[in-house]
């Protein structure tokens, strides 16, 4: 396995034509992913392996009116195929650095409590796991609109 690991920027869409089922858990909506290509506080870095995209990480640099900005990790996929090849752990190694060259404080992400592989994949990456209790919020699921 050739596997390469890059974040996308704006003007890389056409990269995610190419993706190995269960990497997201729907398909990639190209406006949405415009958006969020564009945006320079959201970050996407995919392994690629034979121009064909096994695992992505998203996350998110948050700013505070009193601290320093935070990285939040929002998802990790890997593709069904793939799984339990060191994919996960090269992903989230790439984004904690980075969060470090980004001079964020720290990276927080959440996990359910069922998924053991992912806290185990976490752990060996450093993180410390801690009980939480995570409250959502629920808006429905956004679909796009004509004017979109």
């Amino acid at each position: 396995m050739a596997l390469s690991i890059r974040e996308l920027r704006e003007g890389d869409e056409a990269i995610l034509d190419r993706v190995a089922k269960g990497v997201f858990d729907r398909c990639v909506q190209p406006h949405w992913l415009h958006d969020f290509l564009r945006d320079p506080a959201h970050h996407l870095i995919v392994a690629i392996d034979d121009d064909i995209v096994v695992g992505m990480i998203s996350a998110v640099v948050f700013l505070h009116p009193d601290k320093a900005p935070q990285l939040w990790i929002n998802e990790i996929g890997v593709g069904n195929a793939h799984q339990r090849r060191g994919i996960g752990r090269e992903l989230v190694d790439a984004t904690l650095a980075l969060g470090r060259r980004l001079r964020c404080t720290c990276a927080w992400l959440g996990s359910e409590p069922e998924n053991f592989t992912a806290h185990r994949l976490y752990e060996r990456a450093g993180g410390n796991g801690a009980p939480c209790l995570l409250y959502t919020f629920e808006f429905g699921d956004a679909q796009p609109t004509a004017s979109d």
